[in-house]
């Protein structure tokens, strides 16, 4: 143990201590050197392959240009969404029926007409045509039910409406 403690505190000792400390200093310089020349040549390559431009800042701008068509995507299917929901509530089925109310009027000139929505909501009209007046009535639809009482004519434009869009 004695002979390792003297070999270490003698000048031999030092002089490779320093001897490796200039390997390594020489070392550090190349590789430096070679980062450097390494880092030329990647820059040459990039403004090469970007046609002039360093591709790497296109790559960078492209990316933030990817990242705000996403978000302007996102924003379309949102509203998409929104219209779809929406579009149901329009009226979107409609059935009618014509028939003759009164024998003595001769054609069919009465009609009963379903107006509903995706939801089978909405209204039926129902107009009454006779030689001497007309009349039109009037009853809301929710779910193809009417709370009112419905002629069969009423109830065939409904069906017809229910059946039309499937």
């Amino acid at each position: 143990m004695g002979s390792i403690t003297e070999f270490i505190k003698s000048d031999i000792f030092l002089i490779i201590l320093l001897i490796a400390i200039v390997i390594l200093l020489v070392l550090y310089i190349v590789s430096l050197a070679n980062l450097k020349k390494l880092r030329g040549s990647y820059t040459k390559f990039m403004n090469k392959l970007g046609n002039g431009n360093n591709i790497e800042d296109m790559l960078k701008s492209y990316i933030i240009e990817v990242d705000k068509v996403k978000q302007k995507n996102n924003e379309i299917v949102g509203y998409c969404k929104n219209l779809d929901k929406n579009l149901k509530l329009c009226t979107q089925k409609i059935g009618i029926v014509r028939y003759n109310a009164f024998k003595d009027t001769g054609s069919d000139l009465s009609f009963a007409l379903a107006i509903l929505d995706a939801y089978n909501n909405g209204v039926v009209l129902n107009g009454i045509y006779a030689r001497e007046s007309s009349n039109i009535y009037a009853k809301p639809i929710e779910n193809g039910e009417s709370k009112y009482i419905l002629s069969n004519e009423e109830k065939e434009a409904i069906d017809k409406a229910i059946n039309s869009k499937k």
